[in-house]
């Protein structure tokens, strides 16, 4: 057996030094109700004065929305561009900063503390996140390498569920059914029980749909619970998850193909099935000005696909360990916030199919500090280091892989408040990442994949007054060594994993929020950015599958008491598939609409994607004679109607 290094009595122990210490429950402030309170910082605090740039999305707005998945509203709300994976149960690969193929290698996703991310080019799979059970989602916008690590320079993507919050919990249920487009039939329950100090969370969902393609239907299902305790001194809580996809695999089309019937497969035959398992232990007390932290993580993973000439599946277990604290301290005026931190992971993986099998494994250990002084006058410095050691191993039974190497990540940031509602904050840094095991097993034996490494500057200002929000953010990362696969590269059969010349990811991003009045409110996203070579063979180039702009117009209105109409409208810039940029993929626009009516406690709503049923596709792969190739169609026009009971 493997070793652990989240044995249960190891956390166990350390919730029960938690336990021993003093503690407070965590609040917001009441005097300031219109006061954004983030956690990307893994330490609640006020948005305000922070020296980066974070989006946060609410339980309310992912509701009026109608979205049904993370990944869903993260692209709806936020216009972040995503890509259809090729299951049929609703997951994209979502793209903070024009990383394109890699974009999950270069940034970082945390459930409730604990890190999601795989250590393969497998994906991380949102979609099996129960929506109704989140609270808010966070997006760090560029590097969060000195807090999270390896892989976090486009950003970080944080998921708090209600549980998860750390506030109060009282007696409630919600009953969900829907109704729709491509036959479509939703469940979700959601009910929490609470006393006294204690509460539990239950949760559950099932959902079947034919999708928008041949060999398309999906049926997926998942349950859980977090169970938790807390009085005015500690917080202590374990949870379980798990969920399931079952789902047919119509492939990618051609050219033609997509032209003639974008509904069509080549591929009546191929199967898949995904397992999820998540567990965790978590706990948070107060030690005088010291404030800690621990959350602990068990995930288990198994994918298996069958095609009439070939079977694959793969099995994955990963181990996830985070420590924290931060103490603060005041004088003269001035306050102190240090952090420190420690992260350990394991992550293993059994593969098993036709063509052989293999076993890869990764382990990580990665310390922190950070520090924030803000002086009486609202000036705000921040300096932080991260030290990471990690070791990736791949054995095929014909020969073994290794990669070993220690990294560090630093940034400086400061934040100046130029008045009461005007703050302007600069931030420069160095982030990195290491080739995970798909990748640098598959490259010519001949060379040595290198490190990964980006300078990472960022400039932005942040309006606030009343109701009326704005933050804009100029940005810069050059990478050395980029990693990534090229077809044309020298490899072991057409193609490697190889160390890109030096590129580049910069741009402008505009977020702004505008409540008109108590029934109307507005919302606007604008990127308008560039990911560039920067030297060698494609200089100049687009690098693949990074749109160079996108749009989210987002409107809520409450016409009359119990009524809410919702909407917005979607853009993402055309983009190129191939490193010479030849082909092109089309710029799309879509539109969604939905209607909800609340009558005592129940809420009827009527929703509409794509409503103006436009042909357009996310993902492609080729290039040939000038076309793109390997293309995944999206869906036209679906209909949702779903009716919500609230106990």
């Amino acid at each position: 057996m493997k070793n652990c290094i989240l044995r249960a009595p190891s956390a166990a122990l350390a919730l029960a030094v938690l336990a021993a210490l003093p503690s407070h429950a965590q609040t917001v402030a009441s005097g300031d109700l219109s006061e954004t309170v983030v956690t990307a910082t893994r330490f609640a605090e006020p948005l305000a004065s922070l020296p980066l740039g974070v989006s946060v999305i609410s339980a309310d707005q992912i509701r009026a929305s109608g979205a049904s998945t993370v990944n869903e509203a993260v692209m709806k709300l936020l216009g972040v561009p995503g890509r259809q994976d090729s299951y049929g149960g609703g997951d994209y690969a979502l793209d903070l900063r024009g990383f394109g193929t890699t974009s999950d290698s270069n940034q970082v996703v945390v459930l409730d503390g604990v890190r999601l991310n795989e250590a393969d080019l497998g994906g991380t799979r949102l979609a099996g996140i129960p929506i109704d059970s989140v609270e808010r989602i966070e997006v760090l916008r560029g590097s969060g390498s000195v807090l999270y690590g390896e892989g976090a320079t486009g950003g970080v993507i944080v998921i708090t569920t209600k549980a998860g919050n750390g506030t109060a919990r009282r007696n409630s249920a919600t009953l969900y059914g829907a109704v729709g487009s491509n036959a479509l039939r939703e469940l979700r329950a959601n009910a929490t029980v609470a006393s006294g100090g204690f509460s539990l969370d239950l949760h559950g969902q099932r959902r079947e749909t034919d999708n928008h393609r041949d060999n398309f239907r999906s049926e997926t299902d998942g349950a859980g619970f977090t169970a938790q305790w807390s009085n005015d001194t500690v917080r202590l809580g374990l949870r379980h998850d798990r969920d399931a996809l079952d789902t047919g695999l119509p492939g990618s089309l051609d050219a033609a193909q997509y032209a003639a019937n974008p509904r069509q497969t080549d591929s009546p035959f191929d199967r898949a099935s995904i397992r999820n398992e998540r567990s965790g232990v978590f706990g948070e007390a107060m030690l005088g000005n010291w404030q800690l932290g621990v959350d602990a993580g068990w995930r288990e993973k198994s994918l298996d696909t069958v095609q009439p000439t070939y079977v694959y599946g793969y099995d994955v277990d990963a181990r996830q360990l985070a420590f924290k604290a931060r103490h603060v301290s005041r004088w003269a005026g001035m306050q102190n916030s240090f952090v420190v931190g420690h992260d350990r992971g394991e992550w293993d993986r059994d593969v098993r199919g036709t063509f052989g099998s293999s076993v890869a494994e990764q382990t990580s250990r990665g310390w922190y500090l950070k520090d924030d002084l803000t002086l009486a006058s609202g000036t705000r410095f921040s300096a932080g280091v991260r030290t990471e050691k990690l070791d990736k191993s791949v054995d095929d039974g014909f020969a073994l892989f290794r990669l070993s190497e220690r990294e560090t990540a630093w940034e400086l940031g400061v934040s100046q408040p130029l008045s009461s509602v005007t703050t302007v904050w600069g931030r420069v840094g160095n982030s990195f990442r290491l080739a995970n095991v798909d990748e640098f097993s598959f490259t010519n034996p001949a060379v040595a994949i290198r490190p990964q490494t980006s300078r990472d500057l960022e400039t932005g200002l942040r309006w606030a007054r009343g109701e009326y929000k704005l933050e804009a953010r100029l940005y810069r990362s050059n990478l050395t060594d980029e990693i990534g696969y090229d077809r044309l590269a020298l490899g072991p059969m057409g193609g490697a994993n190889i160390n890109f010349d030096p590129t580049r990811r910069q741009g402008l991003e505009i977020d702004g929020d505008w409540k008109l009045s108590n029934t109307l409110s507005l919302g606007a996203r604008v990127a308008l950015r560039r990911s560039t070579f920067r030297d060698g063979p494609y200089s100049g180039k687009d690098v693949p599958l990074a749109p160079r702009r996108t749009l989210a117009l987002r409107a809520d209105w409450v016409p009359l008491a119990g009524h809410r109409v919702s909407g917005g409208v979607n853009f993402v810039g055309s983009q190129h598939p191939d490193f010479a940029n030849v082909c092109r993929m089309p710029a799309y626009t879509t539109a969604d609409a939905r209607y909800a009516v609340q009558v005592k406690n129940m809420e009827l709503s009527f929703g509409v994607n794509n409503l103006f049923d436009r042909d357009y596709y996310t993902q492609a792969f080729g290039c040939a004679g000038g076309q793109t190739t390997s293309i995944y169609p999206e869906a036209g026009r679906t209909f949702t109607a779903a009716l919500r009971v609230s106990f």
